[in-house]
Parts: C-alpha cells; sequence; structure tokens
C-alpha cells in the first residue's frame, strides 16, 4: 500500500479493524411478466442470501484476506466465520455496509438461529462519500480509480452469479479473486479518506489514549488554532500523521459565559 500504510499510527497497531465484503445471490421467483410486476412471498422459490465474503485486518498483508463461501466451506461454516470475525473486531470499515453488508449478514445469523455478534463500530466509507464530495459517480470503483489508489476487479457481469450459482468451478474461482479485490480497494480507500472521515469512531477508545487523533490514533497533535462552532470556541489541533483535524475538549470561549483561560 506504500505511502498510504503510513497513515496507520503505530499508536492504533493493536485496534481490530475488519475490513469486510460481502456477495450475496438473487432472489429466485415465478413472475407473469418483465414490468411492473407485484410478486407475493408464495411465488419464490429460492431467497437468496449470502454466497461468500471476503475479510481482513486493517494494516494486514493482502496475502491474510480471508474469504469463506458457500461452495468451499459449507452455507453454515461461512456465517460462523462471519460471526467470529465481526465478534472480534472493534470496528468494521465497509462500502455501504451500514445498507447492505451488515443487514445481510444479520439476515444470515438470524436464520442461523443465532444471536448478533459482539457489538462493533461501523464505518461505512459511502456516508463519507457521500456526506464530504459531489463526486460524479458514488461507485467504489470510481472513487479508488479517481483517488489513484486502485480499482475493482473486472468480471463479465451477473453471469458469473449465475455460474456460480451453477456451481462451476471456475466460476468460483473468479469470484473469489473479485471479492478479494473488493477488500483490496476498501482498504485503500479507507486509508485514502482517513482525514476525511465523518463517522468513525475515535481511536482514544481502543488506544486509551485520550489526546489523540480520532482518524488514525496517532498521538503527533500540533496546536493549530482554534475551532468555533456556534456559541463556543476550543483548541484546534492537526494531526502530523494523517493530516487530520483535531478539536480540544475544553472551551475556551462560550457566549453564554465568561472567557476560559487560554
Amino acid at each position: 500500500m506504500g505511502a498510504l500504510a503510513q497513515r496507520l499510527a503505530p499508536e492504533a497497531k493493536n485496534v481490530r479493524a475488519l475490513v469486510i465484503d460481502i456477495e450475496s445471490k438473487p432472489l429466485l421467483a415465478y413472475t407473469w411478466g418483465l414490468w411492473d410486476q407485484n410478486i407475493g412471498t408464495d411465488f419464490i422459490v429460492d431467497h437468496g442470501g449470502m454466497i461468500c465474503f471476503a475479510a481482513k485486518w486493517l494494516g494486514r498483508p493482502d496475502s491474510e484476506t480471508m474469504f469463506f463461501s458457500e461452495h468451499k466451506d459449507g452455507k453454515q461454516a461461512m456465517i460462523e466465520a462471519a460471526h467470529h470475525l465481526l465478534s472480534e473486531a472493534d470496528y468494521a470499515i465497509t462500502y455501504n455496509g451500514d445498507r447492505y453488508d451488515f443487514k445481510r449478514l444479520n439476515n444470515e445469523f438470524l436464520l442461523a438461529g443465532m444471536a448478533p455478534p459482539k457489538p462493533y463500530k461501523s464505518i461505512d466509507l459511502m456516508k463519507t462519500n457521500k456526506q464530504r464530495f459531489d463526486l460524479p459517480s458514488r461507485k467504489l470503483d470510481y472513487l479508488v480509480q479517481r483517488t489513484g489508489v486502485g480499482a475493482k476487479v473486472k468480471h463479465e457481469g451477473f453471469s458469473l452469479w449465475l455460474a456460480c450459482i451453477a456451481g462451476e468451478a471456475k466460476a468460483w474461482k473468479k469470484m473469489e479473486r473479485y471479492n478479494r479485490g473488493d477488500i483490496r480497494v476498501t482498504e485503500k480507500a479507507y486509508l485514502r479518506l482517513l482525514p476525511w472521515l465523518t463517522n468513525a469512531p475515535h481511536l482514544g477508545m481502543f488506544t486509551s489514549d485520550e489526546h489523540s487523533c480520532p482518524y488514525c490514533g496517532s498521538t503527533k497533535l500540533v496546536r493549530d488554532g482554534h475551532h468555533s462552532t456556534n456559541v463556543t470556541q476550543y483548541r484546534l489541533y492537526s494531526c502530523k500523521n494523517c493530516k487530520g483535524w483535531v478539536r480540544g475538549t475544553q472551551k475556551l470561549v462560550d457566549a453564554t459565559r465568561t472567557r476560559a483561560a487560554r
């Protein structure tokens, strides 16, 4: 990952951050037509669901990326592996995971008769993309290519999913490459967006150092002016590691009270 990897502060080396991405198969149902159909639940032949997932611990080599599938490992083992990894994570990194991956994973846990995983924090990079930028496309592939950090693995489209559903070994090898590739670019997107993150938990919660960068965990903070809200002013710090901005916790000025000591 080169220069991007340097954004991981040594202070945060023990934080368990899981990069995860799932792939699902579609519903299979009977229908009377192609347009404007109202398909009842009794029309469903196959309810779809997760067919595989890839995951790795943030900062670890790509060779340590894990892949589980119903084809290779069996449905139950795949679901249990995802549950175990999420239960070990302090936070999980995804692209559109809050809307898609985590809900789909929860479906599988529920239907398998499992309790929820141990609570973890979520960093959904799509939320940062939507809140911070106005790029022409919200797609992960556009983001990583436009920022120069990588590209998703190319594939032939929906026919790959059909071939995997049919159990074709060659197709499953291609699906594994694709899924692993999504982990690689999601991790790079996270490192590129690090100082821009809008929905990230403060890493000080996991490093036991309150005076640290909330994004990368570094304690190399430099005082750099002040930050004013509508009614309060705080010290402002810049992170020498990831270049993010950190607001202090002590009020310097409060519009409803006297000025605090600087």
